[in-house]
């Protein structure tokens, strides 16, 4: 059983200047939710870093609230938080899937998201996973987006493109044959 279970936690970041998060809740299971908040604050907090909150009507709306924001403000990092519990229909799967593979997206283009949102069969499971004194799944995607946070600030800011050069880039040479210039 996966409550019962150890896990290695990596050890909290630190920062040498001020972090804030955009804490983004679908907040359909309120009681999940809160508790879900409660330890993405708490672990904010404790990382010294400053958050807000929004809430938006389903999981499906969290990345679409994270793209707003990431385009209107300047947030370092967002955590994403809510649950989706099995029902008897397909709609689990599509709201599990699309709103993962939103935000996976958006990490991949280089946005800071820790994923809390709970994808479980029942509402036992997901109090288990949201409490902060049990699994704490909320705290833990705030650590993961303080992570990343961190991460990026040790690599800096990007001094070197991504895939194919620009055209201004290349030069002919006396042979009328492109030479690139890196």
């Amino acid at each position: 059983m996966a409550g019962t279970e150890t896990h290695y936690i990596l050890p909290r970041p630190e920062f040498g200047k001020p972090v804030k998060l955009l804490i983004v809740v679908a907040p359909y299971y309120k009681d999940i939710a809160d508790m879900l908040i409660a330890g993405a604050k708490a672990e904010i907090e404790a990382a010294g870093a400053a958050w807000d909150l929004v809430e938006v009507p389903g999981a499906l709306e969290v990345p679409t609230a994270i793209a707003i924001s990431d385009r209107r403000s300047n947030f370092d990092g967002y955590v994403a938080l809510g649950c989706v519990i099995r029902g008897e229909t397909t709609h689990y799967d599509t709201v599990c899937n699309d709103s993962s593979r939103a935000i996976s997206l958006m990490g991949l283009q280089g946005l800071c998201i820790g994923n809390g949102i709970l994808t479980v069969e029942n509402r036992d499971q997901a109090i288990v996973r949201a409490d902060p004194e049990g699994q704490n799944k909320g705290g833990g995607a705030a650590a993961a987006a303080l992570h990343l946070i961190a991460l990026g600030r040790k690599w800096g800011e990007r001094t070197k493109g991504i895939g194919f050069r620009p055209a201004g880039s290349f030069q002919v040479a006396e042979g009328g044959e492109g030479s690139s210039q890196a």
